[in-house]
């Protein structure tokens, strides 16, 4: 975490493994959690009474990594589904903005949101770019917004009262890639490659520190780059073990594919922001090498989630699809406690301790959580499987 929760140091990292069969990675399957008994539901007691009253989630939903965003939006769908078909006399509205994902579309789509005086509190945003962009219009307006994926440190510093971060940063996830990386991966020479996002330069920033010498040759790609011959032939030249590429799926797929193409052997690595389905059918054949890091729990035991989220939508729970479910819940609950205006939300989500399906939230004056996970994963016949937990 960011410094006022400290910190997770390269040499602070163990893995935590299960009884599972592992991968090539050389380490056994951690065990997944189950939900905690005392998970909040966003149900609550079926006895909610409250004025219609709407909620958002502001993110992309037809961007050019839109598949992140849609996984948070049925997350958080799926609790105020729940919540209303259980609470009849509290009727909370989940309003959608589509931000694209994008810095410079995001802020008036923020504006929107916050000139609506009905919508009293704000799933998102995703992405640390329109994020930076954009959390000033919500702290002006006293709007609490929660974001269940957006990872860059510097979010958590620019004094916003109305941010909170349901997850660990990138001080806890670069450290935590290079530890993966160093041991279980046994890398002594790796190449990182960083996107020119907010979220993908901060992040290599961040592991790269933590690799140190390990750290043998470093390069950029674009957002919505194709052709990648100039970095894969420098990376051929290098000959690492492993490529750490700090950025999203939509250009990670092609550059994985293409350093296959070329007969790169390295072990490819990628962050949260490319964990996703549409990186493995993208990637093809050089997606069975491929691992990731993500400051997120996996989902397939918590099994009542999981089995009401594949119901709903038909489809698997993805990437910080649990994560809003937990936000999502947590202003439900603040809303079922009579909390009818922003002020007072904001002030419930402050102070808020307890216990979600994917961690304890109990946050500090940035608006950084008072413990987080880093967990890591690996492709497996074609599907994103767990791997080991990096604490």
């Amino acid at each position: 975490m960011l410094a006022a929760a400290g910190v997770i140091s390269l040499g602070a990292c163990s893995a935590r493994t299960g009884g599972d069969s592992g991968g090539d990675s050389g380490a056994p399957q951690a065990a997944a959690p189950s939900a905690a008994a005392n998970a909040a539901d966003p149900a609550g007691d079926g006895k909610a009474q409250c004025a219609p009253t709407s909620i958002a989630y502001a993110g992309t939903i037809n961007g050019a990594n839109a598949a992140l965003g849609q996984n948070i939006l049925k997350g958080a769908k799926l609790a105020v589904d729940q919540h209303n078909k259980a609470n009849p006399g509290c009727q909370v509205k989940l309003e959608q903005f589509d931000t694209e994902g994008t810095p410079d579309k995001a802020p008036g789509i923020v504006t929107q949101i916050v000139n609506t005086p009905g919508i009293i509190g704000v799933i998102g945003l995703p992405f640390s770019g329109e994020s930076k962009a954009a959390g000033n219009i919500f702290n002006s307006a006293g709007l609490v917004a929660v974001t269940p994926s957006a990872t860059n440190p510097s979010l958590a510093q620019n004094g916003w009262k109305t941010f909170f971060r349901a997850l660990g940063n990138d001080n806890a996830q670069g450290p935590a890639a290079a530890k993966f990386i160093t041991g279980e991966l046994k890398a002594s020479k790796v190449c990182v490659i960083e996107d020119d996002s907010e979220y993908g330069t901060g992040l290599a920033a961040s592991t790269i520190k933590a690799l140190g010498d390990k750290a043998s040759c470093q390069d950029k790609v674009k957002t919505k780059q194709t052709d990648f011959s100039a970095v894969v032939n420098k990376i051929k030249g290098e000959k690492p073990d492993a490529i750490f590429y700090s950025g999203y799926y939509q250009e990670a797929a092609p550059f994985a594919q293409q350093l296959n193409d070329a007969g790169v052997k390295a072990k490819f690595v990628g962050p949260d922001g490319v964990k996703d389905d549409l990186f493995v059918k993208g990637a093809g054949d050089a997606a069975a090498n491929a691992y990731f890091t993500c400051p997120c729990v996996p989902a397939d035991q918590f099994t009542k989630f999981t089995d009401a989220y594949k119901a709903a939508t038909g489809v698997d729970p993805g990437t910080y699809s649990p994560e809003a479910y937990d936000v999502a819940t947590i202003l439900l609950k603040g809303i079922d406690a009579g909390k009818k205006t922003r002020a007072d939300l904001l002030d419930f989500v402050k102070t808020y301790d307890g216990q979600g399906i994917t961690k304890h939230f109990k946050w500090d004056d940035h608006g950084e959580l008072s413990a987080t996970t880093v967990w890591t994963y690996k492709v497996d016949n074609g599907k994103i499987v767990r791997n080991t937990e990096i604490k």
